[in-house]
């Protein structure tokens, strides 16, 4: 059985304080047939005014605004009182610096008020990003179902989106899709796998992981976060392709590893919000020593358009809140098959260039493995990057030099040390700040 919008506060929050609604009165702007006295069945059935409740409270220790559907009314209907109360929400999360969750339950715009209704997604997304300018940050859930207005304004424009198991979630319901269409492509479960939302949460969690995440967007700082330390102790090398073995080796700590042993705890951001997930990047906000981090990883494989974009709205989004960047550079090179350039690879890099170089909080780096050519340097932080000893950097990859400078395979070696790759050739060279110790 679906909760109520009140039994949902319970679940995710203490001491909620309404915001006032001064004008109960029933809005039909159009007259239409029936309308007021299905408005009064609902109102009696959910003991609601409107189909979302908004109001101050606290989710663990943090103060947030909530805008809590009622799919109830209406079926959680959007109307010009729904964008009254969102507006005022918003109007509040600004004036009082709070951050804004958002817990969708809606089928979309209400029919019985016209244009008058699908006006009020113009009104909420303005709101919404006038907001996001002021630095607030910003949460949704999705809830069953998630579709329509609900869906294309506050749910999918989030800074994190969180969506419960078997949710419906799609910008079409189930009464106007395509007989031709599958259900599985409007669900939650569809939407995650696309990139489209950050995590699935079960129920009897989400209060837990809005805790956490509001934690982590909140915490404002200016100080640029330290580099990790090596995970492991070994010699510097001698010859630069003693560096390419090492970043090569299985037994190389991967980005994974570092993120973990970093942290106390991290949440993570999946996808690129396009349609797409490179599982080969991992993005997300940790704490560290009670201060919070953003961070964006390359894991070892050949960064795909999509890893690029996701580390580009990571490095924007902590950008927005005053959140240090971490980024890990582990990466043989940019993805350039066909299927990479047909998504958008060259725009996807330069994105995250642009990203990194126009950010309003500190960026460090820290080449774990494999830096390969363009698509490892879009990661790093100009003037702060650091080196493990068991990495390397370099211009593209030894072979693929010889390839340029049609040298034979026995030169690749050789190639490999004129490059001058290795972490205390680009200590010497200034391009990174030092090698990083155990």
């Amino acid at each position: 059985m679906r909760p109520s919008a009140r039994e949902v506060i319970a679940q995710v929050s203490t001491g909620f304080t309404e915001l006032s609604d001064v004008d109960s009165s029933v809005d039909d702007p159009l007259g239409w047939p029936g309308y007021r006295e299905a408005y009064a069945a609902a109102a009696a059935r959910t003991g609601e005014t409107e189909s979302v409740v908004v109001g101050e409270a606290l989710v663990g220790a943090t103060p947030a605004v909530l805008v809590v559907w009622e799919f109830g009314f209406l079926g959680g209907s959007i109307g010009r009182r729904t964008g009254d109360r969102v507006e005022a929400a918003f109007s509040c999360a600004r004036s009082r610096r709070l951050p804004v969750v958002a817990l969708i339950a809606t089928g979309g715009s209400r029919m019985q008020h016209g244009m008058r209704a699908l006006s009020q997604l113009q009104r909420i997304a303005r709101a919404s990003a006038a907001a996001r300018a002021d630095g607030v940050a910003q949460i949704s859930v999705l809830r069953d179902p998630t579709t329509g207005g609900g869906w294309a304004t506050l749910g999918a424009s989030a800074d994190v989106v969180l969506g419960l198991p078997l949710a419906q979630v799609g910008f079409a319901g189930s009464r106007v899709r395509p007989a031709t269409s599958p259900s599985e492509a409007y669900t939650v479960e569809a939407k995650y796998e696309w990139g489209q939302v950050d995590q699935l949460v079960s129920p009897s969690s989400l209060a837990s992981v809005l805790e956490r995440w509001l934690v982590l967007l909140t915490s404002r700082s200016s100080t640029a976060a330290p580099p990790p330390g090596a995970l492991r102790s070994v010699p510097l090398p001698s010859t630069g392709w003693d560096a390419v073995r090492a970043a090569r080796s299985s037994r190389r700590p991967r980005a994974a590893s570092y993120v973990d042993a970093y942290f106390d705890w991290h949440e993570t951001l999946r996808g690129d919000r396009t349609g797409a997930v490179d599982d080969g990047v991992l993005c997300g906000f940790g704490l560290r020593e009670g201060r919070a981090v953003a961070f964006a990883a390359q894991c070892g494989t050949a960064t795909r358009p999509a890893g690029f974009r996701t580390a580009a709205r990571l490095v924007r989004l902590a950008s927005r809140l005053g959140i240090p960047v971490l980024t890990l550079v582990d990466t043989p090179g940019a993805a350039n098959d066909a299927d990479a350039e047909e998504g958008g690879a060259g725009p996807a890099i330069a994105s995250l260039f642009e990203a990194i170089a126009t950010a309003a909080v500190p960026i460090t780096t820290l080449v774990i493995g494999e830096g390969g050519s363009g698509g490892a340097l879009a990661f790093a932080a100009p003037d702060n990057t650091w080196i493990a000893p068991d990495a390397y950097f370099s211009v593209t990859s030894p072979e693929a030099a010889a390839a340029i400078l049609k040298r034979p395979m026995t030169e690749i070696p050789a190639t490999a040390d004129q490059l001058r790759l290795r972490p205390q050739d680009l200590v010497e060279l200034g391009l990174a700040r030092g090698i990083v110790e155990a």
